[in-house]
C-alpha cells in the first residue's frame, strides 16, 4: 500500500507536470459513429435549424429576418397565445363550476371527472394545445416509431394500454406536445395550483403536486399517489395518464 501511495505521489522526472489531455468522459467502444450514436438514441436527438442547440453561427440575412420578425410576428404570437390561455381557461371554469376538487392525500385535481363534461375538457383541451404549437411555429409534427425486430415478433397484435408515459423533457414545449396528443397528467410542483390561468387547468389535468423543497418522506407520499394513478390509468381508459420525465422527476424512480 506504501509503494503505492509513493507511486501516486512521486514527481515526473525534470521536475515539470505531464499534462493529460485524454477526455474525461471517453467511449469505450471506437466504433460508435455519429450516426450509429443518433440511431441508438433517437428520441434524445436534436435537428436544430440554428446549429447544435441553437447556437450556430447565423448568416446576415437570417438575422434580417429573425429582427423583421421580432417585431412583427412575435407580438401577434403572444396575443393569439394568451387568447387560447383565456379561452381555454374559461372553458375548464365553466365545465368545473359545480364540481368539487378530490382534495385527497394533499392533492386538488378534477382527474377524477367524467362524463360529458371530462370528455369536452380532453377534446377541448388537446385541439387547443394542438393550435397552440401552430401558433408558435410547429406547423407540422413528424412522429416516428421505432421497433427492432425481436420486439416486433414478441409483441402481440393489439397492444395493452399503458398507464404511463415516460418521456425526455427539453422545454415547456413538450407539455403541449403531450396535451396535444394523449392529454396525461404531469408531476408538478405545488406553487403551479396557485398560478392564474394555469393554475385551474394544472387541476383539470389531474396534476399531481409536490413540494420539492419539503422532506423526503413527503416525497414517498407523492410516489404512492402515482403509483395509484399508473394502475388506475391502465384498469380504467376514462382516467388520464401519467406523464413522467425522469431527468425532472427522480425520486420518482427510486
Amino acid at each position: 500500500m506504501e509503494s503505492e501511495l509513493k507511486d501516486l505521489n512521486s514527481k515526473p522526472p525534470n521536475g515539470k507536470a505531464v499534462r493529460d489531455d485524454t477526455p474525461l468522459l471517453k467511449s469505450h467502444s471506437s466504433a460508435d459513429t455519429l450516426p450509429e450514436m443518433e440511431k441508438k438514441f433517437a428520441a434524445f436527438v436534436r435537428r436544430d435549424v440554428y446549429g447544435t442547440m441553437g447556437r450556430g453561427e447565423l448568416p446576415a440575412k437570417e438575422k434580417l429576418l429573425l429582427g423583421f420578425a421580432l417585431v412583427t410576428l412575435l407580438p401577434i404570437r403572444v396575443v393569439l397565445a394568451f387568447t387560447v390561455l383565456v379561452f381555454y381557461y374559461l372553458i375548464c371554469r365553466v365545465f368545473t363550476l359545480f364540481s368539487a376538487p378530490n382534495r385527497e392525500e394533499e392533492q386538488e385535481d378534477y382527474a377524477h371527472m367524467s362524463g360529458w363534461r371530462r370528455t369536452v375538457i380532453v377534446s377541448c383541451g388537446r385541439a387547443l394545445s394542438r393550435f397552440m404549437l401552430f401558433i408558435f411555429g410547429f406547423y407540422w409534427i413528424p412522429e416516428s416509431i421505432y421497433t427492432s425486430q425481436k420486439e416486433d415478433k414478441c409483441q402481440p397484435e393489439e397492444l395493452e394500454r399503458p398507464g404511463v408515459i415516460i418521456s425526455n423533457h427539453v422545454s415547456h414545449l413538450d407539455i403541449l406536445y403531450h396535451m396535444s396528443s394523449s392529454f396525461p397528467s404531469f408531476v408538478a410542483k405545488r406553487s403551479v395550483a396557485r398560478l392564474p390561468l394555469v393554475g385551474l387547468i394544472s387541476k383539470c389535468l389531474g396534476c399531481v403536486y409536490v413540494q420539492r423543497e419539503s422532506k423526503s418522506s413527503d416525497f414517498k407520499g407523492v410516489s404512492a399517489v402515482v403509483t395509484d394513478r399508473i394502475r388506475e390509468a391502465y384498469q380504467n381508459e376514462s382516467a388520464p395518464l401519467m406523464m413522467l420525465f425522469p431527468g425532472y422527476h427522480p425520486f420518482l424512480f427510486f
